[in-house]
Protein backbone atom coordinates (compact mmCIF):
# COMPACT_ATOMS: atom_id res chain seq x y z
CA UNK A 1 0.00 0.00 0.00
CA UNK A 2 2.62 2.06 0.98
CA UNK A 3 4.93 1.15 -1.88
CA UNK A 4 1.60 2.00 -4.46
CA UNK A 5 0.65 5.73 -2.62
CA UNK A 6 4.88 6.99 -3.47
CA UNK A 7 4.78 5.39 -6.68
CA UNK A 8 1.45 7.62 -7.06
CA UNK A 9 2.90 10.49 -6.19
CA UNK A 10 6.02 9.88 -8.13
CA UNK A 11 3.80 9.47 -11.16
CA UNK A 12 1.81 12.69 -10.25
CA UNK A 13 4.56 15.03 -9.27
CA UNK A 14 6.63 14.02 -12.49
CA UNK A 15 3.54 14.79 -14.48
CA UNK A 16 2.44 18.31 -13.00
CA UNK A 17 6.00 19.20 -12.48
CA UNK A 18 6.35 18.46 -16.76
CA UNK A 19 4.11 21.23 -17.45
CA UNK A 20 6.63 24.05 -19.40
CA UNK A 21 5.50 27.59 -17.98
CA UNK A 22 8.16 28.89 -20.43
CA UNK A 23 6.66 27.60 -23.31
CA UNK A 24 2.76 28.90 -22.18
CA UNK A 25 3.85 32.24 -21.48
CA UNK A 26 5.70 32.90 -24.53
CA UNK A 27 2.79 31.90 -26.30
CA UNK A 28 0.52 33.95 -24.41
CA UNK A 29 2.82 36.76 -24.60
CA UNK A 30 4.05 36.38 -28.11
CA UNK A 31 1.85 34.24 -30.31
CA UNK A 32 4.54 32.34 -33.08
CA UNK A 33 7.55 32.70 -31.07
CA UNK A 34 9.01 29.31 -30.24
CA UNK A 35 10.99 29.46 -26.76
CA UNK A 36 12.80 26.96 -28.01
CA UNK A 37 14.23 28.78 -30.80
CA UNK A 38 15.67 31.76 -28.97
CA UNK A 39 19.67 32.68 -28.96
CA UNK A 40 22.12 34.01 -27.03
CA UNK A 41 24.67 35.57 -28.03
CA UNK A 42 28.27 35.49 -27.41
CA UNK A 43 29.52 38.48 -26.76
CA UNK A 44 31.70 40.70 -29.05
CA UNK A 45 31.83 38.06 -32.10
CA UNK A 46 28.43 38.18 -33.58
CA UNK A 47 28.05 33.94 -33.06
CA UNK A 48 24.51 32.83 -31.80
CA UNK A 49 23.56 29.99 -30.37
CA UNK A 50 19.91 28.12 -29.63
CA UNK A 51 18.83 27.91 -25.65
CA UNK A 52 19.86 25.24 -23.89
CA UNK A 53 17.26 25.00 -20.99
CA UNK A 54 13.59 25.86 -21.33
CA UNK A 55 12.81 27.88 -18.59
CA UNK A 56 12.64 31.68 -17.22
CA UNK A 57 15.96 33.02 -18.45
CA UNK A 58 15.18 31.70 -21.72
CA UNK A 59 11.89 33.45 -22.15
CA UNK A 60 13.66 36.56 -20.59
CA UNK A 61 16.29 36.48 -22.96
CA UNK A 62 13.81 37.39 -25.86
CA UNK A 63 10.46 38.66 -24.01
CA UNK A 64 12.24 41.10 -20.98
CA UNK A 65 12.43 40.03 -17.18
CA UNK A 66 9.11 40.68 -16.07
CA UNK A 67 8.02 37.02 -18.43
CA UNK A 68 11.00 35.96 -17.28
CA UNK A 69 10.13 36.46 -13.11
CA UNK A 70 6.35 35.10 -14.35
CA UNK A 71 8.01 32.01 -15.39
CA UNK A 72 9.88 31.66 -12.48
CA UNK A 73 7.39 32.28 -9.83
CA UNK A 74 5.12 29.93 -11.40
CA UNK A 75 7.44 26.78 -11.94
CA UNK A 76 8.13 27.34 -8.00
CA UNK A 77 4.11 26.96 -7.30
CA UNK A 78 4.30 23.90 -9.46
CA UNK A 79 6.66 22.35 -7.46
CA UNK A 80 5.49 24.31 -3.87
CA UNK A 81 1.70 22.76 -4.09
CA UNK A 82 2.30 18.83 -4.53
CA UNK A 83 5.25 19.10 -2.07
CA UNK A 84 2.89 21.01 0.48
CA UNK A 85 -0.15 18.62 0.06
CA UNK A 86 2.41 15.64 1.02
CA UNK A 87 3.71 17.36 4.47
CA UNK A 88 0.15 18.18 5.45
CA UNK A 89 -1.17 14.81 4.51
CA UNK A 90 1.17 12.66 5.03
CA UNK A 91 2.26 14.37 8.39
CA UNK A 92 4.77 11.74 10.07
CA UNK A 93 6.21 10.48 6.41
CA UNK A 94 8.41 13.59 5.15
CA UNK A 95 9.42 10.59 2.14
CA UNK A 96 6.05 11.31 0.11
CA UNK A 97 7.24 15.66 0.54
CA UNK A 98 10.27 15.43 -0.37
CA UNK A 99 9.61 12.45 -3.44
CA UNK A 100 6.72 15.06 -4.75
CA UNK A 101 9.52 17.51 -4.74
CA UNK A 102 12.32 15.75 -6.48
CA UNK A 103 10.01 14.41 -8.97
CA UNK A 104 8.44 17.03 -9.88
CA UNK A 105 12.28 18.66 -10.26
CA UNK A 106 12.72 15.77 -12.85
CA UNK A 107 9.21 16.56 -14.74
CA UNK A 108 10.94 20.05 -15.17
CA UNK A 109 14.17 19.44 -16.60
CA UNK A 110 13.03 16.11 -18.40
CA UNK A 111 9.08 17.03 -18.84
CA UNK A 112 7.49 13.92 -20.85
CA UNK A 113 5.42 16.35 -23.13
CA UNK A 114 8.21 18.48 -24.88
CA UNK A 115 10.61 15.56 -25.85
CA UNK A 116 12.32 15.62 -22.14
CA UNK A 117 13.80 19.10 -23.37
CA UNK A 118 12.78 21.43 -20.04
CA UNK A 119 14.44 24.02 -18.06
CA UNK A 120 18.02 23.44 -15.85
CA UNK A 121 15.68 23.16 -12.44
CA UNK A 122 16.93 26.46 -10.12
CA UNK A 123 12.95 27.59 -9.63
CA UNK A 124 12.27 23.83 -9.40
CA UNK A 125 14.51 23.46 -6.30
CA UNK A 126 13.68 26.65 -4.73
CA UNK A 127 9.96 25.66 -4.89
CA UNK A 128 11.00 21.95 -3.15
CA UNK A 129 13.05 24.09 -0.74
CA UNK A 130 10.48 26.56 0.56
CA UNK A 131 8.17 23.66 1.74
CA UNK A 132 10.99 21.11 2.54
CA UNK A 133 12.92 24.21 4.63
CA UNK A 134 12.17 28.36 3.87
CA UNK A 135 15.52 29.59 5.43
CA UNK A 136 17.14 27.30 3.73
CA UNK A 137 16.78 29.64 0.53
CA UNK A 138 18.05 32.47 2.64
CA UNK A 139 21.02 30.79 3.85
CA UNK A 140 22.40 28.83 1.16
CA UNK A 141 22.10 31.57 -2.01
CA UNK A 142 24.06 34.19 0.41
CA UNK A 143 26.67 31.56 2.01
CA UNK A 144 27.10 30.38 -1.73
CA UNK A 145 27.35 34.07 -2.59
CA UNK A 146 30.25 34.63 -0.15
CA UNK A 147 32.09 31.68 -1.26
CA UNK A 148 32.15 32.44 -4.49
CA UNK A 149 32.53 36.15 -4.30
CA UNK A 150 34.79 36.90 -1.74
CA UNK A 151 36.82 33.52 -1.07
CA UNK A 152 37.18 31.78 -4.39
CA UNK A 153 36.78 35.00 -6.59
CA UNK A 154 34.70 32.75 -9.64
CA UNK A 155 31.26 33.31 -11.06
CA UNK A 156 30.68 29.69 -11.22
CA UNK A 157 31.10 29.09 -7.63
CA UNK A 158 28.74 31.87 -7.12
CA UNK A 159 26.29 30.31 -9.04
CA UNK A 160 26.41 26.39 -7.99
CA UNK A 161 27.89 26.99 -4.17
CA UNK A 162 24.19 26.98 -2.98
CA UNK A 163 23.35 24.20 -4.19
CA UNK A 164 26.20 22.01 -2.90
CA UNK A 165 25.82 23.96 0.54
CA UNK A 166 22.02 22.47 0.88
CA UNK A 167 23.98 18.87 2.12
CA UNK A 168 25.84 19.98 5.01
CA UNK A 169 23.00 22.72 5.78
CA UNK A 170 19.95 20.01 5.65
CA UNK A 171 22.04 17.64 6.78
CA UNK A 172 22.44 19.87 10.36
CA UNK A 173 18.52 21.74 9.91
CA UNK A 174 17.38 17.72 10.06
CA UNK A 175 19.63 16.33 12.73
CA UNK A 176 21.28 13.84 9.67
CA UNK A 177 18.15 12.39 8.83
CA UNK A 178 19.11 9.97 6.23
CA UNK A 179 16.04 10.48 3.49
CA UNK A 180 16.67 14.89 3.69
CA UNK A 181 20.23 13.83 2.92
CA UNK A 182 19.56 11.87 0.23
CA UNK A 183 17.00 14.31 -1.27
CA UNK A 184 19.92 17.12 -0.97
CA UNK A 185 22.61 14.85 -2.36
CA UNK A 186 20.01 13.88 -5.56
CA UNK A 187 18.90 17.35 -6.41
CA UNK A 188 23.05 17.72 -7.13
CA UNK A 189 23.52 14.59 -9.35
CA UNK A 190 19.93 16.02 -10.92
CA UNK A 191 21.44 19.32 -11.11
CA UNK A 192 24.98 18.37 -12.59
CA UNK A 193 23.09 16.15 -15.32
CA UNK A 194 20.67 18.79 -16.33
CA UNK A 195 24.09 21.20 -16.61
CA UNK A 196 25.52 18.18 -19.26
CA UNK A 197 24.14 20.05 -22.69
CA UNK A 198 25.74 23.97 -21.11
CA UNK A 199 29.09 22.07 -19.72
CA UNK A 200 29.52 21.09 -23.65
CA UNK A 201 28.68 24.12 -25.19
CA UNK A 202 31.37 25.63 -22.72
CA UNK A 203 34.18 23.63 -23.91
CA UNK A 204 33.32 23.76 -27.36
CA UNK A 205 33.77 27.76 -27.26
CA UNK A 206 36.51 27.10 -24.37
CA UNK A 207 38.43 25.24 -27.30
CA UNK A 208 37.75 27.74 -29.87
CA UNK A 209 38.95 30.12 -27.33
CA UNK A 210 35.91 32.05 -27.06
CA UNK A 211 35.09 31.01 -23.30
CA UNK A 212 35.11 34.03 -21.80
CA UNK A 213 33.02 35.32 -25.02
CA UNK A 214 30.47 32.34 -24.03
CA UNK A 215 30.43 32.99 -20.56
CA UNK A 216 29.72 36.97 -20.83
CA UNK A 217 27.05 36.40 -23.32
CA UNK A 218 25.28 33.55 -21.41
CA UNK A 219 25.32 35.92 -18.52
CA UNK A 220 24.20 38.99 -20.39
CA UNK A 221 21.49 37.45 -21.43
CA UNK A 222 19.05 37.36 -18.78
CA UNK A 223 18.36 39.77 -15.43
CA UNK A 224 20.08 37.44 -13.40
CA UNK A 225 23.28 37.05 -15.35
CA UNK A 226 23.41 40.78 -15.79
CA UNK A 227 23.19 41.16 -11.67
CA UNK A 228 25.55 38.91 -11.35
CA UNK A 229 28.36 41.07 -13.54
CA UNK A 230 27.33 44.07 -11.87
CA UNK A 231 28.65 42.35 -8.45
CA UNK A 232 31.05 40.80 -9.92
CA UNK A 233 32.55 44.12 -11.23
CA UNK A 234 32.30 46.01 -7.80
CA UNK A 235 34.39 42.74 -6.18
CA UNK A 236 36.65 42.46 -8.91
CA UNK A 237 35.88 39.45 -9.82
CA UNK A 238 36.47 38.68 -13.30
CA UNK A 239 34.62 35.31 -15.94
CA UNK A 240 36.95 32.87 -16.32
Amino acid sequence: MVTGTLLLVVVITYLIGSVSFARIVTKRLAPGKDVTQFEIPVEGTGERYKVLSIGANSVSSELGPMAGMVVSILDIIKIILPALFCKLFFVDQPVYMLTAALSGLIGHIWPVYYRFHGGSGFSAILGGLLVIDPLSVLVTPVAGFLLGMVFFRSLIVTSLAWIWLLVPWIWWRFQGNPAYIAYTIIVNIVFILAMVPEIKMARKYAKGGKYIEYGLGSLSSNPMGRGMLKIAKFFKVEVK
